[in-house]
């Protein structure tokens, strides 16, 4: 068993064992690489099928090609597709974009917000229907009270700090400093009523990882992250006035990996060209507040 196949293997324990805990779970997909091997890995775990809503909060700012990718591929796979906004902060104007607000505010508004009252089921979510291919309206607001997210410890800081199982209180938000601990494949899954948990299966995964797994399970992911001869591509997606691209040749999985493994990013952060990030407070702000 090499070490790709034994990430694998406690991802697939962590699905399965959350599946078993928790009721209401939901997954969030972002659209990017580690969230689409999240994705690859739930079926894995649940034999080609899964039996999990997958849920996108869409700031009206993705990158085009990120939600075309979005709908191809959940129509190809059947996924139980669901998506939710901050409709009003759109409405209001009141984003970065419009110079309404800082991007921090903004990314509070359009991500944390959207995602704490989309999960509460008391803002509206849009379900894929696979018989007309459209969205609409969902009618079932029962709340998510556990989310399945594609979170690496090694992206960025704040995320070093979490558990495979990590405790939200009842409105989403994230006490670090009160964190269960995590020894020995010992896992705490028996929390207080109202708690809502982040469930991590991809927390020891590193970036090589990811794209090594995409390479050897031939994993289908947006071409964003592909030079398409302008001499760069994207390796953090996210909003479009706020990720930039970086300088790169790389034109597919194996010529990421061979820039990976011979440095060429080894003392740039992955998340260097997501603006967001270096305002005041940072991610870990953010995600205090219930960001992913």
């Amino acid at each position: 068993m090499d070490h790709l196949d034994k990430l694998e293997a406690q991802s697939v324990f962590i699905f399965r064992e959350a599946f078993r805990k928790f009721k209401n779970l939901a997954m969030l997909w972002s659209i990017g690489k580690d969230s689409t091997v999240l994705l690859w890995l739930a079926r894995k775990a649940f034999f080609g099928h899964v039996p999990l809503p997958l849920v996108h909060i869409d700031t009206s700012y993705k990158i085009p090609a990120m939600i075309a990718y979005r709908d191809q591929l959940a129509r190809e796979w059947k996924l139980n597709m669901v998506w939710g906004q901050n409709t009003k902060a759109l409405q209001e104007g009141q984003t970065f974009p419009l110079g309404k607000v800082d991007r921090l505010t903004c990314c509070g508004s359009l991500k944390s917000e959207a995602l704490k009252h989309t999960l509460a089921g008391d803002w509206p979510r849009w379900r894929l229907n696979h018989t007309t291919g459209q969205y609409e309206q969902d009618p079932d607001k029962e709340p998510y009270t556990g989310v399945i997210v594609g979170v690496r410890a090694d992206e960025e800081g704040s995320r070093s700090k979490e558990r495979y199982f990590s405790p939200r209180d009842k409105h989403n938000d994230w006490n670090v400093d009160d964190q269960p601990p995590e020894l020995w494949n010992q896992f705490k899954t028996d929390f207080a009523p109202g708690t809502h948990i982040r469930i991590h299966p991809l927390l020891d995964w590193t970036e090589l990882n990811i794209w090594e797994y995409i390479d050897r399970e031939n994993i289908p992911v947006t071409d964003l992250y592909f030079n398409r001869g302008e001499g760069k591509r994207y390796r953090s997606l996210g909003c479009y006035p706020c990720t930039q691209p970086v300088a790169s040749e790389a034109r597919n999985v194996k010529e990421i990996l061979a820039e990976l493994r011979t440095g060429k990013f080894a003392h740039i952060a992955e998340r260097a060209g997501r603006a967001q990030d270096k305002d005041g407070g940072g991610l870990e702000s953010l995600r205090r507040d219930g960001y992913m």
